[in-house]
């Protein structure tokens, strides 16, 4: 597997496809199929400076996206954090240890960069909480997300 930066610019096809192709299926079931809502919320996450995005490859030519992380740096009291949006595992790979690897490089990479903290947030009821605990991620009980429609 291959790690590399991703930018808005000049992978929005790939990343928003692959986005796509894993939200839309269990456990999320979202419905993107506004496509144009989908590239709004592809810019709003992945097409600011701080954005920071990586795609782990399966071959070292960069054409077969396995995993994908959008986020980006936020400067805190306490150090810089890489806050993730959005980390996704294409669904004929799950549970074969390639979101296990990506983390690791993820945070090799990072911890290059002078991060040495990841912030993301995820549903408690999803395969994808006991998969970030398993890996050393705390569950902040006192932070709770609210919003409102309206």
């Amino acid at each position: 597997m291959t790690l590399l930066p991703l930018s808005l610019a000049s992978h929005r096809a790939l990343m928003t496809d692959f986005f796509f192709d894993v939200f839309t299926r269990e456990p999320w079931n979202d419905d993107w199929s506004d496509r144009s809502q989908l590239y709004a919320y592809m810019t709003d996450l992945a097409g600011n400076a701080n954005s920071l995005c990586y795609g782990f490859f399966e071959d070292a030519s960069a054409t077969k996206l396995a995993a994908l992380s959008i986020g980006s740096v936020k400067h805190w009291c306490a150090g810089t954090e890489y806050c993730i949006d959005e980390l996704c595992v294409r669904p004929d790979l799950q549970g074969q240890g390639v979101g296990t690897a990506f983390l690791a490089a993820l945070e090799g990479v990072l911890k290059g960069q002078g991060i040495h903290t990841i912030y993301l947030q995820t549903d408690d009821c999803v395969p994808a909480f006991a998969f970030y605990k398993k890996r050393g991620f705390v569950h902040i009980k006192e932070t709770v997300a609210l919003y409102k429609c309206f």
